[in-house]
Parts: C-alpha cells; structure tokens; sequence
C-alpha cells in the first residue's frame, strides 16, 4: 500500500455540556482529523484527539499540528507498507508526540480495514460483537448538579460512572470525598470510580483522602498522583483494597513493564491517543493481559472517528471493564459520522463494516473546520 496524499483538519465542536477536570473547564473541544488516501484513492481517517492546552500531556492542537505535517505525514506519503502495525516504524526517530502519531497510525488502520473487507474491531484482534460503555462525568457546581447528571446518565441505561475529583476545584474547595459520599448514598450499588489526572501530591493528606475515599467500595482510583510518580502511586496500592488505575503515568510499553514490577497500580487505562495509536494499543493490551491486569478504554472525549476506533479496540478480550465509549449524543449535539455512536442500555455495538464502520459528514469538517492542509508525495 502506498500513501499518495494526505489531509489534516483542525475541527472545533461545542459540548452539549460543559466539562470541568482537576486542571480547567472546557465548552468546546478543537481536534484534528486525518486523511490517508491511498494511489487507488481510498481514504482512511484518523483523530488526533490532544487537548488545546497543555494540562492533560504536554501536547496542544498546535503543537500536534505542526508535528504532523512537518515531521509524521512527509514520512508516510509516498512509502510503502503492508499492514498498519509497520507505519509507525516510518517516524519512529520522532520522540514523544504520541497523540499526532495516534492520528496517522488510526488512519492506516482503518484504510488497511476498509481495503481487506475485515471489520476494524477484527482486524485489530476483537472477539466481542458489543461492548460495555461507561460514562466520564466532570466536577460540577455543587453536589446536586452532579447527582443530576449522574441519574441523567443511569437513566440512560449505563452500568459504571466516573466521577472527576481534586484537591482543589475551580471554586476553590476540595471535590473528592464529600462528592463521592453523596453517589455512594444514592447509588449503593452503582459501578463508580473516580480519576484524579494526577492532582495529588504524594503527601500525608493525600493518602488520607484515598484512604477515606477506599471505604466507598469504588472500582478504581485511577491516576492519584502526577505521571512519573510511580513509587508514591505503589505505596498507595500497598495500603488500599480498591484497585489503583494508571492511566497518565502509561505512555509507552516500557512505562508499562516499569509500572508492573512495581506493583504502582493494578488497572491500566488504556488510551488509543495517549500511547500513540491502535499499533500501541494492541500490545500494551497483550502486555497488561499477561501481568493479569484487567484494562478499559479511556476517551479523550473523540469525536466519531476516534470513538469508533476506541469501541473497535474495546472489542479485545482483555477489556474487561467497562469503557468511555458512550454515545456521541453524550458530548455533541451532532457527530461528524454517520450513524452516529449510539448506546443502548448502555451497550455499544462493535461495527461490522469495514474501515471506521460509519460515513464520515465531509459538509459537517468543513462547516466546523478552522483551518485543512493538503500534502502530496
């Protein structure tokens, strides 16, 4: 297969409701879209999903933006590979960036889908047919806000919320216990866990937090302390019976091994753009298989194309939790695939048609971008 040209979309959509994380609160979300067309003419997409500002990793849009078409797509266009899993060999002298490269590797991926006739979810190594979604709710303006939308969302038919917590929010008060007791309370028997995005310093009052917030009978408590942290983050496994999720601190395979010897966790979050695409995510799913560590698919809040790709690798056998794969009308009022990502009963279906397993809305990029770039071999 030869890459013959490429084209990168920078697309802003508006949340149907804002978002709030231990960092900032965000109305909207700009990613940057990839095409791959090949010298017959067929076109794989791919999301480059990296946040606006550099809280959640060090990458931006604009940083993503540059990277790829001045480093990733020059070395793609014009080489020849047979399987996607070979792609990122091509600019692989290009350290870090793992979100930009997440976009050109998912791309390949679904043109190698959509040119052998073989379901994404499959050619990745997928066994399910359907996939258990979970919902990502942020910090909210007061306790009674997030009750509502947590009964919104268990109305809705999903199984497992996630609840954002911090040790200081954007109205300057701590939102972790008070806000976990109040779901508890009203949900006894609810799958909840809660993400801290690495807020917490590895101090006293910190493991007294995760040690209140233990009693609580959550799934997980998933990236407590910042990335690197990883002996803090074994300390506070050592001391807790619920499940310590890694999910920044897990770049590459070799964080992953590091993490595992250490005994820093015992759930890896796995994110198809945090560790640089699909390819990444396959062996880091084979990897964390092997430790018997149980992994999930955590989102970057995509839109369609990069969710599509997460419910097709959510389809591997090692995921065996619940993933935020919810449905696209969970954060947009309208999707740029067609059908959009629907959830029944909080159940995904896998798509059965080859490469994304949806149309991409080419009018819909167009309206919403703010800037395209075409390159040619």
């Amino acid at each position: 297969m030869r890459i013959v040209e490429a084209v990168l979309h920078d697309v802003e959509l508006p949340l149907v409701h804002s978002f709030e994380t231990s960092s900032h609160r965000k109305s909207s979300l700009r990613h940057l879209l990839v095409e791959l067309i090949d010298d017959d003419g067929a076109v794989g997409w791919g999301e480059i999903a990296s946040p606006a500002g550099p809280y959640y990793a060090p990458e931006t849009t604009t940083t993503a933006w540059h990277v790829a078409t001045e480093f990733l797509l020059p070395a793609v266009l014009g080489a020849q590979w047979e399987h996607p899993d070979e792609v990122s060999a091509l600019f692989s002298k290009v350290r870090g960036h793992f979100f930009a490269k997440a976009g050109v590797d998912m791309a390949a991926w679904t043109l190698h889908s959509l040119k052998s006739g073989v379901p994404l979810g499959r050619a990745l190594g997928g066994t399910r047919d359907s996939v258990v979604a979970g919902v990502s709710l942020g910090i909210e303006p007061s306790i009674d806000e997030l009750l509502t939308q947590v009964q919104k969302h268990v109305d809705a038919g999903y199984p497992r919320v996630k609840l954002k917590i911090a040790p200081i929010s954007g109205a300057g008060t701590p939102w972790d216990v008070e806000p976990v007791r109040a779901v508890r309370q009203a949900y006894p028997e609810l799958d909840v866990h809660v993400d801290a995005n690495g807020a917490y310093p590895g101090d006293v009052a910190a493991f007294d937090v995760f040690r209140t917030l233990d009693e609580y009978g959550l799934t997980m408590i998933e990236q407590p302390f910042a990335p690197r942290n990883l002996l803090d983050s074994a300390r506070l496994q050592a001391q807790l019976q619920t499940p310590v999720c890694l999910d920044e601190s897990v770049e590459t395979l070799d964080d992953l091994r590091t993490a595992i010897a250490l005994q820093a966790g015992g759930v890896l979050n796995i994110k198809v753009s945090r560790m640089g695409g699909l390819t990444a995510a396959r062996e880091a799913h084979a990897l964390a298989q092997e430790a018997g560590w149980p992994v999930w698919c955590g989102g970057m809040h995509e839109f369609g194309i990069g969710r599509l790709a997460n419910v097709a690798i959510s389809s591997l056998p090692g995921f065996t939790l619940p993933s935020d794969v919810s449905a696209s009308a969970k954060y947009y009022a309208e999707d740029i695939v067609d059908p959009e990502v629907t959830a029944e009963a909080g159940v995904v279906q896998v798509p059965t048609a080859p490469g994304l397993g949806a149309q991409v809305r080419a009018e819909l990029i167009a309206q919403h971008a703010t800037r395209s770039q075409r390159i040619s071999a």
